[in-house]
């Protein structure tokens, strides 16, 4: 469908929960989108802080907002209302700490207008300190303009976030979409299901997010160590695999398993060192349970998470830390060194360590 000469109504959902130092500067930046028309849902998971006062502040001053208060359910339920609630035939999500460019959702929806595009999605950029950097894996993601189905371009699915996307709400709702509820990460499960039933889809290289990581220890991405963590990540992780499998492209799979769902572990190896029995297990169970069958030596993760990774398959915990814990005090390259089978990666082990497979080490052609 093409749009009219008349613009479709967009609707952003924004889910707030205690965030009142972010909440205006969000606010301010979708209220200033050169995009229109445009609502703005506020679904207040029962903020604690006086957040959801500060959004009725706002949608008395702006008929563009309106706010849903309930009580607190998590992230995923609170998009859900948001979306029953919202209006247009575009939807978008916004993360409620975070900023959204002024032309970002112009420049989605105008990719929006080909034939057949379900989804349009663009690259981020996040907060370092008060530098915005686009993180690497995100620019190679989005380095060229581009309208393709799943196929043609597989390892998208690695942009797991909602909110640096706009799709139609006809599509959303024809393929039965929604979030996953009472789970962290539910990002991952949605947006792997709408790349993959989407018709085709728009990649644009422009940054149309502005993402903030919280240094307080109240975002999720610092919580790696607790066993709650852990646990939901590999539950998603498991529902965005049964989606990739359904889909029924051996190439899509073998992508999304090497390329894509290994693509955050090196983030929980480096927990390793000093993690309980319980988190331990955990990791060895979930590791073991997706990339049992094909390993994680063929994973995109650099040579020494490689090693860790089948380090973790093996169930080999005190070899696995004393990799993490070397690598950890010694920032940098790893040193290398030359085989009659080829080069390799030299990292110690522990003194009575069994030996290692040449595949666990072994160094790529463009890594030597």
């Amino acid at each position: 469908m093409k749009f009219g000469r008349r613009a479709p109504l967009l609707s952003v959902v924004v889910p707030v929960y205690d965030v009142a130092d972010y909440l205006p500067a969000c606010l301010e930046s979708l209220l200033a989108q050169t995009y229109r028309p445009l609502e703005v849902v506020v679904v207040d998971d029962g903020s604690t802080d006086g957040s959801g006062a500060i959004a009725d502040e706002w949608a008395e001053r702006h008929d563009e907002l309106r706010v849903v208060h309930t009580d607190n359910h998590g992230l995923g339920a609170a998009r859900n209302t948001g979306v029953a609630h919202a209006r247009g035939e575009l939807l978008a999500f916004a993360d409620s700490d975070d900023v959204v460019p002024p032309t970002a959702y112009d420049a989605l929806a105008r990719a929006l207008r080909g034939r057949g595009v379900d989804l349009a999605t663009g690259s981020i950029v996040r907060w370092e300190g008060d530098a915005l950097v686009e993180p690497p894996w995100m620019r190679r993601l989005h380095r060229e303009r581009r309208t393709v189905a799943i196929e043609e371009h597989p390892e998208v699915l690695g942009d797991v976030f909602a909110w640096n996307k706009l799709v139609r709400r006809s599509f959303w709702d024809d393929q039965g979409l929604s979030w996953p509820e009472g789970l962290r990460y539910e990002d991952q499960p949605t947006t792997t299901r709408a790349f993959l039933a989407a018709r085709r889809f728009a990649v644009l290289p422009e940054v149309v997010y502005h993402w903030r990581i919280r240094s307080d220890g109240s975002s999720i991405t610092q919580q790696r160590s607790s066993v709650e963590d852990l646990r939901d990540r590999w539950v998603t992780k498991q529902m965005s695999l049964a989606s990739v499998r359904e889909h029924g492209s051996p190439e899509v799979t073998e992508v999304f398993l090497d390329r894509v769902l290994a693509g955050d572990l090196h983030r929980y190896f480096t927990e390793i060192p000093g993690c309980d029995d319980e988190w331990w297990a955990l990791l060895h169970e979930g590791v073991a349970s997706l990339w049992g069958e094909r390993s994680l030596v063929h994973s995109g993760l650099t040579p020494v998470h490689r090693l860790t990774g089948w380090l973790v398959e093996q169930g080999r915990r005190a070899d696995a830390a004393a990799v993490m814990t070397y690598v950890a005090q010694h920032p940098g390259p790893v040193p290398r060194r030359d085989t009659p089978a080829g080069a390799v990666i030299d990292v110690p082990l522990g003194d009575d360590a069994a030996p290692v497979p040449h595949e666990a080490v072994a160094l790529r052609a463009h890594e030597r």
